[in-house]
């Protein structure tokens, strides 16, 4: 739902300055902030291209392990816990290593404040825009349910616009108090077919399903950096909106677009998923970054391709033994 400074050279004697500055710099900066410089410089290097197949690798990371949370669930309702623990097993491995990984590649995990100011623009973006434009097409196209719901999340996304530049003043100013951060009212999904009858709706469904999920993963990281610089209400304040992102937000669009099946569909979906990713788009993703020399890119893409395929054999595995 988001998507970095030049230091000039200083010539004659505006060098001795400009290195007494740098060491100061030095002298106060932390291990994270280097290994964040560090993450940043390296994403800099990398081609256009390679940064945008990272995000979509990113989106579609995301997109996985809150749906395999929901498919968790619904195979504990049906009685299938060995199914329910391989789905949380594999959503963890996508979030917390594939995802995570890229977001190092990409750089996308900044300062307390440019965390926020990141996610300030995104949900400027959602409450402005994005939720506004979706809530009058399903109005248009007779999905009065889904404009309602895209009209709740679009005044959600301004309130937590609000919430982050309040927090952003306190960062940078050290005045105030960070807000007490939003609490989700948890959405259950059942199996179910689509509530919606337009394609656009459905489409907008999607869309918004991606941008919630990677708005919960992006700060569920931003809120993990600022716990390890110590600002704790700031990490409860990411930690809680990250919550209605996924708990409330994308479970309610995935109600709506009928993403929940049985779990033998579930298995399949996933299934086909994994495939094509670890025959498709990866390994393409792989050969285009080795291409222009991004090589660090591209063996991210080719192990994250063969765990994929690891993931499509063992739902295959599960689906066969089911009766």
């Amino acid at each position: 739902m988001f998507r970095h400074p030049i230091r000039a050279l200083v010539v004659g004697l505006c060098t001795l300055t400009a290195a007494c500055q740098t060491a100061t710099a030095m002298a106060l900066t932390t291990p994270t902030d280097q290994r964040q410089a560090a993450h940043t410089s390296a994403a800099r290097a990398l081609r256009p291209q390679t940064l945008s197949d990272l995000t979509t690798g990113m989106k579609g990371e995301a997109f996985a392990y809150a749906s395999y949370s929901l498919f968790a669930a619904e195979a504990d309702r049906q009685a299938r816990p060995a199914v329910g623990k391989l789905f949380r097993s594999t959503a963890h491995t996508e979030l917390n290593e594939h995802l995570r990984e890229a977001a190092t590649l990409t750089g996308t995990i900044g300062s307390d404040a440019a965390n926020l100011r990141q996610a300030i623009n995104g949900e400027t973006y959602e409450h402005q825009v994005m939720y506004r434009g979706f809530a009058d097409q399903a109005r248009r196209d007779g999905d009065p349910e889904a404009a309602k719901l895209f009209t709740e999340i679009a005044a959600d996304e301004g309130r937590h616009r609000d919430a982050y530049r309040a927090a952003l003043t306190v960062v940078t100013t050290g005045r105030g108090s960070i807000p007490a951060p939003p609490k989700a009212d948890t959405v259950l999904v059942p199996a179910g077919l689509p509530k919606v009858k337009a394609a656009r709706t459905m489409a907008n469904l999607d869309t918004a399903m991606h941008g919630e999920a990677l708005a919960h993963a992006k700060y569920m990281l931003f809120a993990a950096h600022a716990r390890q610089t110590g600002n704790q209400a700031l990490a409860h304040l990411f930690e809680g909106t990250a919550g209605v992102e996924l708990h409330e937000h994308f479970a309610g669009e995935a109600a709506l677009a009928g993403l929940v099946r049985t779990t033998k569909t579930n298995l399949r979906k996933a299934i086909t998923g994994e495939r094509n990713e670890a025959t498709g788009l990866y390994p393409g993703f792989a050969k285009r970054a080795a291409s222009i020399g991004d090589t660090a890119a591209a063996g991210y893409f080719r192990d994250t391709a063969a765990d994929e395929a690891r993931h499509a054999a063992a739902f295959q595995q599960a689906l066969n033994q089911l009766h």
